[in-house]
């Protein structure tokens, strides 16, 4: 299933329903492309290939006007999808659908069924999650941000009541269908570790753009897969500009999915990137544990991974009670100490405490590595020439420290 569909999981807003949250206008039946005067302030990101650097606040005309998009009609994506039929359907959420659909490489005209280049086609529901203003959030930033680790949008439609996107097709689905859904074949802690650095360049990229971008849905479910396994961020429609100036942090309404916001954001409504961090710290424990952020099923304190999970993150002698059965014992002692170190750090009630992306990436990238990383121990050992590394070691200045017995060995660093 290459599916781009939004987790019906419960909201962190107000009501906690299932409507248009607020702030996100509802298509209405009336509304035509030159009646919604809607408009964005976002900042262009000289970090971002192939950006353009547009004015700020843009306007819905000039979002959908960007030259890296196709305007498709209706029609089109109704030709695309066989008339949206139910054996071309990948998935449903609380925004609407996501169909399988076929376009010309060329043209980006509809194919016939097995022709062309394979699209993954949402459809909304005029009653869904995700409104108007979500919609043209995720054009606009889709739009504009390049990178291998964030999904492709490669048009869109709005007419009348109708609003689609056209992703690149994602053969592999979400993680959370691997990781909670599939069959009996489990992800191997190679595939696993490769999806946590994926997503975590994906989250870096963002946080390190000249205009930073706060991604606000972090969870398996919005990290889609390819053929290869290669982890990409999909659903933009809650991402928001980061701060700008001497202020730590932006206020807003309290929107995400239980379980993966940060406790301070969810209490105060203060967003950050270090928000985004907390995030990956519940998906990362979800790689190693198998579980859930929120599992209804379970009883007591372990309906809550991150707080059943705490007590043995960082320890040695513990670490391995959070582990998946169903890897099997497979898996490297001092990877998953590592790596659950990590995710200690991440989800620290403090937000300052936490580490950025890019050192959580660059540790994610030695423990999947090893072998190379010892190759260039020595020098690394004899250069100055490593931020990252004297950064990750340096034990009290560094949120990734590691105990004496346990730290990681000298790495080199690969850019995001």
């Amino acid at each position: 299933m290459g599916n781009c569909l939004k987790s019906s999981a419960l909201k962190v807003d107000a009501t906690q329903s299932s409507h248009t949250p607020s702030g996100a206008s509802r298509p209405s039946t009336k509304t035509s492309r030159s009646s919604v005067p809607s408009s964005l302030t976002i900042s262009s990101y000289s970090g971002a290939s192939n950006s353009e650097n547009l004015p700020t606040p843009r306007t819905e005309g000039e979002i959908l006007g960007s030259p890296n998009l196709k305007g498709f009609t209706f029609n089109e994506l109704k030709n695309a999808t066989r008339n949206f039929r139910p054996d071309s359907l990948l998935g449903e959420g609380g925004f609407g659908y996501v169909f399988k659909g076929w376009i010309d490489e060329n043209t980006l005209t509809a194919a016939k069924p097995g022709l062309g280049m394979v699209v993954a086609v949402k459809k909304l529901k005029p009653d869904g999650f995700q409104g108007h203003k979500e919609w043209l959030t995720e054009v606009n930033y889709l739009g504009q941000l390049h990178h291998p680790n964030l999904v492709k949008l490669i048009g869109y439609c709005l007419e009348g009541e109708n609003r689609l996107l056209v992703y690149e097709f994602m053969p592999k689905g979400s993680l959370e269908n691997h990781l909670f859904r599939m069959g009996p074949q489990p992800l191997s802690w190679a595939v696993r570790m490769k999806v946590a650095i994926g997503a975590a360049r994906g989250l870096s990229f963002l946080h390190d753009a000249e205009s930073q971008v706060i991604y606000r849905d972090f969870k398996a479910s919005n990290i889609l897969l390819d053929a290869e396994f290669n982890a990409k961020l999909s659903d933009f429609g809650l991402a928001k500009a980061g701060p700008t100036g001497d202020r730590t942090h932006v206020s807003t309404q309290v929107m995400g999915t239980q379980g993966y916001a940060a406790p301070e954001y969810v209490a105060t409504g203060r967003l950050s990137a270090k928000s985004d961090v907390y995030s990956f710290g519940v998906v990362l424990l979800e790689l190693l544990s198998g579980r859930r952020a929120i599992d209804t099923t379970k009883v007591g304190l372990e309906q809550n991974l991150v707080e059943w999970a705490r007590p043995y993150l960082g320890d040695k002698r513990k670490v391995f009670r959070i582990m998946d059965t169903k890897l099997g014992g497979q898996y490297p002692q001092k990877g998953s100490f590592m790596a659950s170190n990590v995710a200690l750090q991440c989800l620290n009630n403090e937000a300052k405490v936490r580490p950025p992306m890019s050192e959580v990436l660059a540790t994610l990238e030695e423990i999947e590595a090893p072998k190379s990383a010892s190759k260039l121990s020595h020098l690394n050992r004899t250069s100055d020439q490593s931020p990252v590394r004297k950064s990750l070691l340096r034990k009290h200045h560094s949120p990734l420290h590691f105990t004496p017995n346990a730290s990681p060995s000298p790495s080199h660093r690969q850019a995001p």
